[in-house]
């Protein structure tokens, strides 16, 4: 879909929709992905004929963007509120590291809603084995381990993604630079690790999110937070069938109903 971009607080925005739309929504794609991976989600949303605008970006540093100076993800809540702030943005919806961005910026005070949250993680022991790993092993090997990560990437993701949007995908993934991906994996890990788990900070903001996971994902939740989310009167939890880590890519028409329903109510 084609969009208009624009520079703000150092972040590439695309925007697309009617310029004069009920509501505007912001697109936070996942740690290596960029916004492209929300163009099957926005040309599903096209086919519907919804009155919403959307602004879709990628995460400064991911997708070989310029990287901040501060990776942390309160600063990347911090600048993200302030985007949604300035366009007016009604929702917001987060894929992966993203949707923890939108945690922090919905815990912080930064959104009052509604979320999305596409698999996100709530603490280490919900996160993917793989970038703990990466960490590890980047402690003793520095970048070397993310950076052949990035040569392995494509046959490792080939079951993950639609096969006609495949090669695009991956050809962004491969954008990243491994030094970036050392430091900020670092600093994200760490922040995890500060929270214990984020249920409980998801839930005592107060905003309105849907938690979302493709059933054969290898993100989770734990017992423990998917017992506070399901008392949690603000969240509603979502299994996607069917789909693992990147249902946004995979079903982006259920992604696409549960974000008009956010929206509308």
């Amino acid at each position: 879909m084609s969009a208009a971009s624009r520079e703000r607080f150092g972040w590439t925005l695309y925007e697309s929709g009617p310029e004069h739309a009920d509501h505007t929504v912001l697109l936070l794609p996942g740690a290596l992905a960029t916004a492209a991976f929300y163009d099957d989600l926005l040309a599903e949303l096209q086919v519907e004929d919804a009155s919403i605008r959307f602004v879709a970006t990628t995460l400064p540093g991911f997708g070989g963007t310029p990287a901040p100076a501060d990776v942390s993800m309160e600063n990347y809540a911090r600048v993200a509120g302030q985007i949604a702030d300035e366009l007016g943005c009604a929702a917001v919806v987060g894929h992966s590291l993203g949707a923890n961005v939108a945690v922090e910026m919905a815990g912080s005070g930064e959104l009052s809603g509604p979320v999305i949250l596409l698999a996100p993680s709530l603490s280490r022991v919900d996160e993917s084995k793989f970038p703990r790993a990466l960490d590890r092993l980047s402690s003793a090997f520095g970048h070397l381990p993310y950076a052949l990560m990035l040569k392995i990437i494509g046959p490792a993701m080939k079951s993950s993604l639609p096969a006609h949007r495949r090669e695009v995908l991956i050809a962004e993934l491969q954008k990243n630079d491994p030094r970036f991906l050392r430091r900020q994996t670092r600093a994200y890990l760490e922040y995890l690790d500060r929270h214990g788990s984020l249920a409980w900070r998801l839930c005592d903001s107060g905003v309105r999110a849907w938690v979302v996971f493709g059933e054969d994902d290898d993100i989770g939740l734990t017992d423990e937070e998917r017992d506070v989310l399901e008392k949690c009167p603000s969240a509603t939890l979502v299994t996607i069938a069917d789909a693992g880590h990147f249902a946004l890519n995979q079903k982006p028409g259920e992604i696409a109903e549960i974000l008009l329903t956010a929206v509308s109510g």
